[in-house]
């Protein structure tokens, strides 16, 4: 991270993803989904608590990255910034991920339920050779 003007900004951008795995802290695992990632870092959202303090490591088991280790950057309302180890192996494979899984995720503000009246149903129509009721 560098600083500017004595705010601290990110190397590489981030991209908007949701991937899932946990993160491994000497003896304990913790579920996480993955909100945004880079070649430097990731922030993660996690389902339970973590007991690890900023400039802790920790390791991150994803289906579609592998593993990648790194180090708590930050803490806030279960989420957590993670700065990752910079080696050829964890570029390889997020360079990886962004080739071959990445889809990219829009917000989705509001979600409305599907909700089917009698009026909006479509009748099919009958056929010649059905007897009409009396």
């Amino acid at each position: 991270m560098t600083r500017n003007l004595k705010i601290t900004a990110r190397k590489a951008d981030r991209k908007s993803c949701r991937v899932f795995g946990h993160v491994k802290y000497l003896n304990s695992q913790v579920d996480a989904r993955i909100l945004n990632l880079s070649p430097t870092g990731a922030a993660l959202e996690m389902k339970g608590p973590l007991h690890a303090a900023s400039g802790s490591k920790v390791r991150i088991e994803a289906e579609n990255l592998g593993l990648l280790e790194g180090v708590i950057r930050w803490k806030h309302n279960g989420r957590v910034g993670i700065q990752f180890d910079v080696n050829s192996n964890a570029r390889a494979q997020i360079s990886s991920y962004f080739r071959f899984f990445h889809k990219e995720m829009r917000p989705v503000l509001a979600v409305r339920p599907l909700v089917r009246t009698a009026a909006n149903v479509e009748r099919t129509p009958h056929s010649a050779t059905s007897t009409p009721n009396p």
